[in-house]
């Protein structure tokens, strides 16, 4: 059999993605002196790492990242491995290193290969074009780019009976990856990226890091590659990781649960002031007064190449919507050349963010511009307040920060979630028979639906607007669970990490099929103090969202402990129903419902020993940490 000759590469700097979680329960119950103490041993080991202190050459930054399979992840590009690995170990003797736990890793070199052009560049009987070798160099010796948002997964090259890339010329080969480039291309100037080898390294053939200040440009680019033949047919993908760029100086406010990077400029380029300008220019051009909005207040103009007939007649539905929010301005269609325009104005980002999903889904769409309009502080905003107003999104109180924390060995009672703007939101929600409550502890918001639907009609329409709410950094996840017996309806659970965000979800979320209350709620009632009130007729207090993600050979083990548990709930005083409900995507996540005719009935089952005992036992059997919700 002829020998295949590989093509050729070059290596430049060795890749680590150090990815790690962090012990919040061990955090919180630090000292503040230990606190400060790893804070200053963190930030300092990570300015000196970006800093090149232990190198010549190389590169080093750290990301938040989003969901469960880590909070952190730090990124080193050095000249030799053996920098990276004394990197890992001075790590690890830093006190901030106590408080976490490494989740994954990634060990991969920069590399460039001889396909698509760069042929000349590995044949030392050829002189390469000198754009050809600074190209190759760029990527053997990136400089990191200066954008907020970051990807990472590693992947490999399918080698299946029928669809082997091996077993491919060159030709077809290089003819799929000019192909697969031509694509990329068209991102240049929006998405960066780092193409590492690992054959021999770690468990794929190459790692791949994309940089974006936009995250739906990274999530476009690879849908779109999703199609091209060197994806499709040939490609095999490993697990993702994304997440946003802070400075080691922020470690402290990342800490603490708040906004980073503190300093809005420190990453990404100054679009976002040029896009705020044009902007403003197409509302003057289209007669709309930027300085009448609300102070904070956030606009989004459209252009799409339809019909202006034709876009109206579809705004005119998705403004019906919007008009359930009190964050809502103005959503209007313009005449603009053969085309048409469509503004639309919200009091706050967030907001807008989840508006702008929905309207580039209009007809012949082609870009859009988002920015802050400003508004004058003492106007409008301060009128509104005067009236009566309700506070909106940051607003809002916090929940229940002075509480006892849930779920430890003291079963203490969950908090009262009283503040008026989070009552107000919570009535309007449950007014729709949604569910909503925040995790307490916890930086997400909860939204809880029932549906009489067909489980998998009702899937088929909450995957579609869950891939709508999956453009926003706020939106954690939308699923729907399921749980055994007749009577237990299908829950659709959304959670976001704003209340703003999710309560401009939540209108998109009713118009789910077959949406219902949960059965006997027709007479809960609210008292004053927030707290639930028990009124003659009412069907009791309803506790929602406590959220488990069981170890899968654990899984049978919890369905067990839940069925003990809840043979131990039937006998209790003032205990209706408790389902245990399961992702249909995910059987091993799992929430469970549980009603009682009042809050003190709740309460006991929470400060019982059977209770505390099943907290102590889930400890082993759980992959994470619970979230609990509790709704009144």
């Amino acid at each position: 059999m002829e020998r295949r000759e590989p093509p050729q590469t070059d290596e430049g700097w060795y890749v680590l993605h150090d990815l790690r979680t962090i012990d919040w329960d061990a955090w919180r119950a630090a000292s503040e002196r230990d606190r400060e103490l790893a804070i200053d041993d963190g930030v300092e080991f990570l300015e000196a790492a970006e800093s090149l202190d232990d190198a010549d050459a190389g590169a080093s930054a750290v990301f938040s990242v989003f969901g469960h399979e880590a909070d952190l992840m730090i990124l080193h590009l050095r000249p030799t491995i053996r920098e990276l690995d004394t990197l890992e170990r001075r790590f690890e003797q830093t006190a901030f290193a106590e408080f976490t736990e490494r989740t994954n890793s990634y060990l991969s070199v920069t590399e460039a290969s001889g396909y698509t052009g760069a042929e000349a560049y590995f044949d030392p009987e050829q002189e390469a074009d000198p754009g050809i070798t600074n190209y190759i160099e760029s990527r053997l010796y990136p400089d990191l780019p200066d954008a907020e948002f970051v990807s990472f997964y590693p992947m490999d090259k399918r080698r299946q009976p029928e669809q082997n890339w091996y077993d491919l010329s060159f030709e077809d080969r290089a003819d799929l990856m000019s192909g697969h480039g031509d694509i990329g291309r068209e991102y240049a100037g929006k998405v960066s990226q780092i193409i590492s080898g690992s054959v021999g390294l770690d468990d794929f053939e190459w790692g791949v890091t994309l940089f974006a200040d936009d995250p739906t440009d990274v999530k476009d680019l690879l849908y779109e590659m999703r199609f091209d033949p060197s994806s499709s047919k040939y490609a095999e993908f490993g697990p993702f990781f994304s997440g946003r760029r802070f400075p080691p100086s922020d470690l402290e406010a990342l800490l603490a649960g708040e906004s980073i990077p503190t300093d809005e400029d420190a990453f990404g380029d100054d679009a976002t002031a040029a896009g705020d300008e044009d902007l403003l220019a197409d509302l003057e051009r289209f007669g709309v007064d930027a300085d009448a909005a609300p102070a904070g207040a956030n606009g989004l103009v459209f252009d799409s190449e339809a019909d202006v007939e034709t876009v109206r007649d579809e705004v005119e539905g998705l403004r019906g919507n919007f008009e359930h929010y009190d964050t809502h301005v103005l959503t209007e269609v313009y005449e603009d050349g053969d085309g048409a325009a469509i503004v639309s104005v919200w009091e706050t980002e967030s907001a807008a963010d989840t508006a702008a999903g929905f309207l580039e889904e209009l007809p012949g769409v082609t870009d859009y511009r988002q920015g802050s309009l400003g508004g004058d502080a003492d106007g409008e905003a301060a009128e509104s307040d005067a009236e009566g107003g309700r506070p909106h999104g940051d607003d809002a109180a916090s929940h229940g920060d002075d509480a006892a924390a849930h779920g430890d060995d003291s079963g203490s009672a969950p908090p009262s979630h009283g503040s008026d703007g989070e009552a107000d939101l919570r009535e309007e929600l449950e007014e729709r028979g949604i569910y909503g409550g925040q995790p307490h502890g916890e930086d997400v918001y909860a939204l809880v639906l029932y549906s009489e639907a067909d489980p998998e009609e009702l899937s088929e329409e909450v995957e579609s607007l869950s891939d709508g709410f999956d453009r926003y950094d706020s939106h954690v996840k939308t699923a729907v669970y399921e749980a055994p017996g007749e009577d237990a309806h299908p829950a659709v659970v959304s959670l976001w990490g704003t209340e703003s965000a999710a309560g401009t979800a939540g209108g998109y979320l009713e118009d789910l099929p077959g949406i219902v209350r949960q059965a006997g709620d027709d007479g809960a009632a609210t008292a004053a103090d927030g707290e639930s009130a028990a009124t003659e007729g009412d069907s009791g207090f309803g506790t929602m969202g406590m959220f488990y993600t069981v170890k899968p050979e654990h899984r049978e083990d919890f369905v067990e402990k839940f069925d003990t548990v809840g043979g131990l709930l039937a006998d209790m005083e003032g205990h209706l129903q408790t389902d245990l409900y399961a992702n249909r995507e995910d059987e091993n996540d799992m929430f469970i419902s549980s009603r009682w005719e009042s809050r003190e009935d709740c309460m006991d089952f929470f400060r019982s020993d059977a209770f505390v005992d099943t907290v102590d036992w889930g400890r082993d059997v759980l992959a994470d940490r619970p979230r609990h919700v509790f709704l009144a």
